[in-house]
């Protein structure tokens, strides 16, 4: 009979993280292993809020596939709670992003080098300044980070925003983007854990990148969403309520530009229609959203 895990038998240590890591390595490659676990992780957290029948049944399924080639459930279960423990005693740090560059699955094919979390915290402490105001006056503010790797940059921006007089997680909305499929989840899980409302699509940020307003984000065709639990609770759910109520309002009371005097271009039309539209580098104009 398995042993259940004990809270003081994990440590959240990265050698304890390594070493139950290579207990699933003795007859696959570091890399599928690594794959699997982190899609059986990421899995298992987004079908806890998101039960979406496009998200929630091939999630499903694709979690007893990768727990079925990893072997059990007992060691993911470990590793998962190793996890946990290591961002729950020190937040300051991107754990999955140093074990997957101590294990050398960095693809530099894609330019996986990522940045140390030293360098994303000085990049958090200039650029998330003065966030009480902003927050003032629309009710949250959105983070944004196209190229996300395993999150470090988002995650250095929570632990910054954990210094304003409003909670984070409810007013705070971190948004990833990454071409990789797997790295994308690194960043899904560590956000999902550390309590971050937000979301992640997998794609091509130049090619592909994410449309739609930021509470309403659409997943067009070759991308993957992936909503963290917290985006999931009563405020935010609220929050895309209430300005799904408000753009319907102003729809109905007739402020839709008058197109035949107007002699703007099409893309100017469509900004002063549905202001608020998610733009990568333009986060001053999220305002007021219809879905």
């Amino acid at each position: 009979m398995t042993r259940a895990i004990k809270e003081s038998d994990i440590q959240g240590t990265e050698k304890e993280f390594l070493d139950e890591f290579k207990k699933l390595c003795y007859s696959r490659s570091s890399w599928q292993v690594w794959a699997d676990l982190m899609a059986a992780i990421a899995c298992s957290l987004s079908n806890v809020g998101d039960r979406s029948p496009k998200h929630y049944e091939s999630r499903e399924k694709e979690y007893a596939q990768c727990i079925e080639r990893l072997g059990s459930v007992e060691v993911p279960a470990r590793m998962l709670a190793i996890i946990v423990e290591a961002l729950e005693k020190n937040p300051e740090q991107d754990f999955l992003g140093a074990m997957y560059m101590q294990l050398n699955l960095g693809n530099h094919w894609k330019g996986q080098f990522f940045t140390p979390y030293s360098i994303c915290k000085l990049m958090a402490e200039i650029n998330c300044e003065s966030l009480d105001g902003q927050v003032d006056k629309q009710g949250y503010v959105s983070v944004c980070d196209p190229s996300c790797g395993a999150g470090a940059t988002l995650i250095a921006a929570a632990n910054k925003m954990k210094e304003c007089r409003y909670n984070y997680q409810n007013h705070v909305l971190f948004v990833g983007q990454d071409i990789d499929r797997v790295t994308g989840m690194m960043c899904y899980i560590q956000l999902s854990l550390l309590g971050c409302a937000g979301y992640v699509c997998i794609a091509n940020t130049i090619t592909n990148p994410l449309t739609g307003p930021v509470l309403f984000p659409k997943e067009n065709e070759g991308q993957e969403l992936w909503y963290t639990p917290m985006f999931m609770n009563e405020t935010w759910t609220f929050r895309r309520l209430f300005k799904s109520v408000v753009g319907m309002t102003q729809s109905d009371t007739g402020n839709e530009v008058d197109n035949k005097t107007d002699n703007r271009t099409d893309s100017e039309q469509v900004t002063e229609k549905k202001p608020g539209y998610f733009v990568f580098f333009n986060f001053e104009k999220e305002k007021a959203y219809d879905k």
